[in-house]
């Protein structure tokens, strides 16, 4: 039985921040619920979500979590991917955030566990995405681990899939076609390139294929006390890609909330679940604090690396004609 919290009062909300329920009703649009995520799924509408993103437990003993044997840890998570699977829409998407889980000096990378459990659902795999930081561990008897992955899953083959709203610039704009009808015309895409299915992002910027986008340690200032929080900006970029405006996202192990102010931040109506009460009550204040303008977030645009040449500047045909372009 799913019992709503009450942590905040209609009183309380005097500034613009829609009201945060603590149960999914119809109207709501920011859902933070505390408790047992199995038990509050079964209570969420099927076909719901049109994006599910989350960084479940890895099993690895973090203080909100109790380490079991890995087949015992998969066995629990089945229940819940169950419950998601239902709850996705025809056109959805899963992104499925994990790391390696180790056991007596031995690795075990999950996302190739959890990729045989979403396939038998039938789920279907479009990229397996690399999040790169450069900081964490340092290891002794092997290499130190700085990239986790983003499975990302559709449940069929009619899904969202927004490219434009994440190109990047491309370095080279001004190159031109050698042959054909377009000889000589520009061969790139004045909206920018795709930034492929592995995204080497330079501190913040979307402009190679490995993400590279820090972890949130000490310095960070979108840290929290949660000690596996992730980035607001790892969040957004599926956001933007997956979603449409006024989309239901959900995540089932929301922490701190750093996935609902992702969705929120781009005009979506967010769900959130987590088992322990303190954080949910730190989300609640982040999104109150981000519709006040007082919550800080690291921002996810930064100039690009500026080559020389002919190739790199903008046709003059996307700079004098009608043509739409990403470029200064």
């Amino acid at each position: 039985m799913v019992t709503p919290l009450k942590l905040w009062s209609d009183e309380e909300y005097k500034d613009d921040t829609p009201p945060i329920k603590d149960l999914f009703t119809h109207g709501s649009s920011i859902v933070a619920y505390s408790g047992n995520a199995y038990e509050f799924l079964c209570t969420l509408p099927s076909g719901l979500a049109q994006l599910i993103i989350t960084s479940p437990p890895y099993n690895v003993g973090k203080e909100y979590e109790t380490r079991v044997k890995i087949q015992e840890y998969l066995s629990k998570q089945e229940k819940v991917i169950d419950e998601l699977v239902r709850i996705l829409s025809d056109k959805g998407s899963i992104c499925w955030q994990v790391g390696n889980y180790v056991e007596n000096g031995e690795s075990f990378p999950l996302d190739i566990f959890y990729y045989g459990l979403f396939k038998d659902r039938g789920l279907k795999l479009r990229n397996r995405i690399i999040w790169r930081y450069n900081h964490g561990l340092h290891m002794s008897k092997r290499f130190s681990g700085r990239y986790e992955t983003i499975l990302w899953f559709t449940k069929g083959d009619d899904y969202i899939f927004n490219l434009d709203s994440v190109r990047v610039p491309s370095k080279y704009p001004g190159k031109r076609s050698h042959k054909g009808s377009n000889k000589g015309k520009p061969s790139g895409n004045p909206m920018g390139k795709n930034p492929s299915d592995i995204w080497d992002i330079v501190v913040e910027q979307w402009e190679e294929e490995v993400w590279e986008i820090p972890q949130v340690k000490a310095a960070h200032p979108e840290k929290t006390e949660h000690p596996a929080q992730y980035p607001i900006e790892l969040v957004e970029r599926c956001v933007l890609a997956l979603t449409n405006e006024d989309d239901w996202i959900l995540d089932p192990y929301c922490g701190v909330g750093s996935s609902l102010i992702a969705g929120l931040k781009h005009n979506c109506k967010v769900i959130g679940c987590d088992k322990e009460i303190h954080y949910i009550e730190i989300a609640k204040e982040r999104i109150k604090a981000f519709y006040t303008g007082q919550l800080p977030i690291r921002p996810i645009e930064r100039e690009l690396y500026k080559p020389q040449g002919k190739v790199s500047r903008v046709p003059d045909e996307w700079k004098t004609g009608d043509v739409k372009h990403v470029y200064n």
